[in-house]
């Protein structure tokens, strides 16, 4: 039997894009992944699609799944050989017990790897402008756990070395105990006036901040319902905000984004939203699996419509497989899509977009199995994949949904209308009540019309259906005009 191994990961604090490369790598090869809450569930996107997930949180009808289990599903995961992947938000070594997880992991004899991540406690501060130190503010940082093991619920700390031997100093999750905090800090020594500030969903585009002193905050914080999870900085340096504060600056920072999706994998245009500081929720995810297909009469079509980008890609794998020498397809090459078209530019084809068709000529139509419940009259088809729900996605769309506020809806294309609605449907959600106010946005005219057609409302369309001008519309157009 082969050896399992475990991978004790940080996920950093949230943004996706601050997974370490060796994060990233290791959820690529996981068999098994065991995830945190405050771990954003995009990175398990990036899993294999059988690749077993296992949520370390608390779930409808179920009690938290206690640090013992833990240990004992990764013992016992890694005893059956797979490769198993713990993923901790922030940085696995601090406040993240990993060194519990690394004991009973030794005590088998199970080799493992501890990946560092970026911590929330510094993460967190810089992306509300505010570095944890400066020459001419801070010269010492300390992060501080203000809800572990504690005294009747509040922290046993050395208030007095914190208070007069730290200039910045992170409490993780201490909303509930913030009254208790400032008190002693101010007790122990720090004037009532020092800057305070509190960073909820730090590095998320829903990241919030509220902001002021020792003496005031508290009272700050009851009637803003400021809650965790939240970082509450404390220090001089929080002055350095007013100058250097970027994230709130980027175009579509506040924006939480639900992106209608035909594919299996993250999308350009997601990234580019995600790039103007928007949280980018995709749906459906799907799993496909690539078909055998025969070639054989290949040569014989006059003309090839290819229906999505990833059929450009699965038929010209199939054409190397199978030894096809590409001079002996004369067809006219067509795309459903700019996107299909694109790729079959990147691959030295000049093709021209459906609409432009002939009627006349023997043509043959290359997609996923999707396209068999079209009526294609007088066309062969040629299935390259199977397309289906990944129902193990369901309960983290669901879990991302609960801890988002939607704003802003997006369909890149009409085929995605359908793929959407059917999802939802299979998952028993109601479209109509998701959506509702929300600012629906269609890329293109024909994309609205398949929108509106479903009785959903419609809330514009960019000038161009590129992802620039889809930042460009989403920036001049703030949610509140909806």
């Amino acid at each position: 039997m082969k050896s399992g191994k475990v991978f004790l990961v940080g996920a950093g604090p949230g943004d996706v894009r601050l997974i370490t490369v060796k994060g990233l790598e290791a959820i690529k090869q996981a068999e098994v992944i065991l995830y945190d809450r405050l771990a954003n569930p995009k990175l398990l996107e990036f899993a294999p699609a059988d690749c077993e997930l296992i949520y370390c949180g608390k779930l409808p009808n179920r009690h938290i799944i206690r640090q013992g289990n833990i240990n004992e599903l990764l013992v016992e995961k890694a005893l059956e050989g797979k490769r198993v992947v713990r993923l901790k938000g922030g940085d696995p070594g601090v406040f993240g017990r990993v060194g519990e997880e690394a004991e009973a992991l030794a005590k088998h004899q199970i080799p493992f790897e501890i990946v560092p991540g970026i911590s929330s406690g510094i993460a967190a501060p810089l992306y509300a402008g505010i570095p944890v130190t400066h020459r001419e503010y801070a010269e010492s940082f300390a992060v501080v756990t203000a809800h572990d093991k504690s005294k009747e619920g509040k922290p046993v700390l050395d208030w007095e070395g914190l208070s007069r031997g730290v200039d910045t100093i992170a409490f993780y999750m201490g909303v509930s105990n913030l009254p208790f905090i400032c008190e002693n800090l101010i007790t122990y020594g720090k004037p009532a006036s020092t800057p305070v500030i509190l960073i909820q969903w730090g590095t998320f585009g829903r990241q919030k901040t509220l902001q002021g002193t020792l003496a005031d905050i508290s009272e700050k914080v009851v009637e803003a319902k400021f809650s965790n999870p939240s970082i509450i900085l404390v220090g001089k340096v929080i002055s350095l905000r007013d100058r250097i504060s970027w994230f709130e600056k980027l175009p579509l920072y506040g924006r939480q984004i639900l992106l209608a999706r035909t594919s299996e994998g993250s999308s350009e245009l997601a990234k580019a939203l995600i790039d103007g500081g928007a949280d980018v929720i995709e749906f459906p995810k799907w799993k496909k699996t690539v078909l055998p297909v025969d070639l054989t009469n290949v040569a014989s079509y006059e003309k090839i419509l290819f229906t999505s980008p990833e059929c450009v890609d699965e038929f010209f794998t199939a054409v190397m497989e199978h030894g096809v020498d590409i001079r002996t397809i004369r067809a006219e090459f067509f795309g459903a899509s700019r996107k299909s078209i694109n790729v079959l530019k990147k691959r030295g084809f000049i093709a021209a977009h459906a609409d432009v068709m002939k009627e006349s000529g023997a043509l043959l139509i290359v997609g996923d199995d999707s396209i068999l419940k079209k009526e294609m009259d007088g066309a062969d088809i040629l299935v390259t994949s199977k397309k289906e729900l990944d129902h193990q996605f369901l309960p983290l769309f669901k879990r991302m949904l609960d801890e988002a506020k939607l704003n802003t809806m997006i369909f890149p294309s009409s085929a995605s209308v359908e793929c959407f609605m059917n999802a939802l449907s299979e998952c028993n959600l109601n479209a109509s009540e998701l959506l509702e106010g929300l600012q629906v946005v269609s890329m293109g005219r024909q994309t609205e019309d398949a929108v509106v057609s479903t009785g959903l409302p419609s809330h514009g369309v960019p000038a161009f259906a590129t992802k620039e001008a889809l930042v460009e519309f989403l920036a001049a157009r703030p949610v509140e005009e909806v």
